[in-house]
């Protein structure tokens, strides 16, 4: 699914970030933990340069802890950047965050000057959340849907560092097609943006080849479905998403089963890997050369009419 939705507000803000960075000595990314690749703006990386970065990977009690761990390590792999898997329930381990800071930054910590931050991350990823904790008070909006924040603040969260925020940002469009599914499965996108069917397709094949034990449990399923159309009818006859005639309610049963997803009431999920992302990564490429190749044929094809 290749996801365009760009409302105005985060045009201004990418905007808004290209100014601020020069005044910036350090970024924090915020990842959701249970889709770290596709949940990171590649706009972030084309302008980071050598600036330090903190990836906090957000939601990891939502996420499969194993997954996680491979996720660290792989970031982690990047010249100037350091992990931090953090969740809500916690807050004492968020204030891990302002230590790792200093520690990155040792020369600037031991002068008077304080450490400037920019904290970014895709809408519906916990950034607001985190802020209100590292601040000790309601700064930022929180609420469990995407583009709660729609201004840039500046925010002094104490212990020497001013924390630069700004609107959650998608990108123009997410070439990845999987990515797009993930992030439309998570909430990260409007799902009045979305059909929930298409989303609850792609998450249910997911959870049968990945997490099918899972499932089974939470939906009460006395057998395995062999696939995607035949666990949303399980779940559907099982919650009771029945029309006339006996008919499977589709919407319904999708909704059920993307909020159950979300909340972590199906059990810790991960949607991706680094392996899977290396594969996805690869054949990105090769769509990419196919498209420019397409594109030179018909400028040749415009040149040369006959």
């Amino acid at each position: 699914m290749l996801i365009q939705w760009y409302p105005g507000h985060m045009h201004k803000a990418s905007k808004e970030v290209k100014e601020i960075l020069p005044q910036v000595d350090l970024i924090i990314e915020i990842l959701d933990a249970r889709i770290p690749f596709s949940s990171k703006n590649p706009m972030l990386e084309a302008l980071r340069g050598d600036k330090p970065c903190i990836k906090v990977l957000s939601k990891s009690d939502l996420a499969d802890p194993v997954v996680t761990q491979q996720w660290q390590t792989y970031l982690e792999q990047e010249q100037g950047v350091k992990t931090l898997a953090l969740t809500t329930e916690q807050p004492e381990k968020m204030r891990q965050l302002s230590e790792l800071c200093h520690k990155m930054l040792p020369a600037k910590a031991s002068s008077d000057k304080p450490i400037h931050t920019l904290i970014m991350g895709i809408p519906n990823v916990g950034k607001s959340t985190l802020i209100n904790i590292l601040a000790g008070r309601i700064i930022a909006k929180t609420g469990n849907e995407p583009a709660i924040t729609k201004t840039q603040q500046r925010i002094d969260i104490g212990n020497g560092i001013i924390l630069f925020d700004t609107p959650g940002m998608l990108w123009p469009n997410v070439e990845n097609k999987n990515s797009g599914y993930r992030l439309a499965t998570t909430g990260a996108i409007k799902d009045t943006a979305i059909s929930h069917d298409q989303v609850a397709f792609f998450a249910a094949e997911y959870l049968l080849q990945h997490y099918p034990d899972l499932v089974q449990t939470r939906f009460q399923l006395e057998q395995r479905p062999q696939d995607e159309q035949q666990l949303l009818e399980a779940i559907g006859k099982k919650r009771g998403c029945l029309r006339s005639g006996g008919h499977i309610e589709m919407d319904k049963v999708s909704k059920i089963l993307l909020s159950e997803l979300r909340a972590g009431t199906i059990g810790r999920i991960s949607l991706e890997t680094p392996d899977m992302m290396e594969k996805e990564l690869a054949e990105l490429v090769i769509i990419r050369e196919r498209k420019e190749a397409k594109k030179k044929a018909r400028k040749e094809k415009w040149k040369n009419p006959g």
